[in-house]
């Protein structure tokens, strides 16, 4: 590969990283082709982005990325793949599923979600548990509502009741 070609690559991988937001890094050495174009289709059923990048071009990529995320460069060691999704949690669920079976791999090596750096397989469970923000903002929005449901409703109800203390209020003021 050319000095231009590598610049590329690292150019647009820099671009995915910015216009995701989240990135998982993973071990997927051998497995085989068929196994790899597996997880390349489920990759592209659930909106996730996937690609096999050499560790010199991933760590030139995340050094032009804003944030602390030197410890990232640690991971890149061995083969990696990157899987890119607007779903902080999506990646991880698919790393889970297809490990479902006999297989150990993909196996996580690192994970960047939302500026927060995960490092390890063993962090595979919290980001499978992570809310996507989505999930979090109806969260919010049914916690607001919530006590105006309570109130209207409690109007709703005494209705008879407020009309006549209202009417009982507006005669004593006249």
């Amino acid at each position: 590969m050319r000095k231009e070609e590598k610049q590329e690559v690292v150019s647009a991988l820099t671009e995915k990283m910015k216009e995701y937001g989240n990135f998982y890094i993973t071990d997927t050495s051998s497995l085989t082709v068929a196994k790899i174009n597996n997880i390349r289709r489920k990759c592209f059923e659930k909106e996730i982005g996937m690609q096999v990048v050499k560790n010199t071009l991933i760590k030139k990529a995340l050094e032009q990325l804003d944030g602390d995320v030197s410890p990232l460069f640690e991971i890149l060691k061995g083969s990696s793949s990157i899987m890119f999704s607007t779903n902080a949690n999506a990646p991880a669920k698919l790393i889970k599923e297809l490990r479902k079976g006999k297989e150990e791999k993909p196996v996580l090596k690192a994970a960047y979600v939302d500026s927060a750096v995960f490092i390890g397989d063993n962090q595979l469970e919290a980001l499978v548990n992570l809310k996507s923000r989505e999930e979090l903002i109806g969260e919010i929005i049914g916690l607001l509502q919530s006590p105006a449901k309570n109130v209207i409703s409690a109007l709703q109800s005494g209705g008879n009741k407020l009309a006549g203390i209202v009417k009982t209020l507006q005669e004593r003021e006249g």
